[in-house]
């Protein structure tokens, strides 16, 4: 089968596995501090500047200050309500760029459950981040969510 793919098979190959499996771990610890109520481990995976848009920018938040606040105060709200969320990130793609950053882009489910109640998909949306180390981790800068049903 011939490969379809934006990235040429060769020798780049790998350099591209190997960031696409770093983000994906990333991405893991980040949802689950998100899902464990850790808002503010959450909050620091962003830059001190990073912006998180939802519903085309009419919901944002700057800053790990108001990241770490708008979080807790959501998680707060679930737990009044004893839901559980847990956020489920896949396809998964990832594209460095000249400067030393990494587009990402994944759909990401939001599974809430209520308790004593089954799993049910809460929200379908595509997650489009700007990356950037800081040499030790990478961190978002930039944060676009879009939720399926307000496309």
């Amino acid at each position: 089968m011939p490969h379809t793919g934006t990235a040429p098979l060769g020798s780049a190959q790998p350099d591209i596995a190997r960031l696409h499996g770093e983000i994906s771990h990333f991405y893991a610890r980040q949802m689950q501090a998100l899902d464990e109520g850790r808002t503010d481990d959450w909050a620091q995976t962003f830059t001190e500047d990073g912006a998180f848009l939802l519903h085309g920018g009419r919901d944002r938040a700057d800053g790990c200050a108001a990241l770490a606040a708008s979080s807790a105060k959501a998680r707060a709200a679930l737990a009044e309500q004893g839901v559980t969320h847990r956020h489920w990130l896949g396809m998964l793609t990832v594209e460095p760029r000249p400067d030393g950053t990494v587009a990402a882009r994944c759909y990401a489910l939001v599974i809430a459950t209520e308790t004593g109640g089954s799993p049910a998909v809460h929200r379908s949306t595509v997650c489009q981040d700007l990356l950037v180390s800081d040499g030790d981790a990478w961190l978002v800068k930039h944060r676009q969510v879009t939720r399926d049903d307000l496309v």
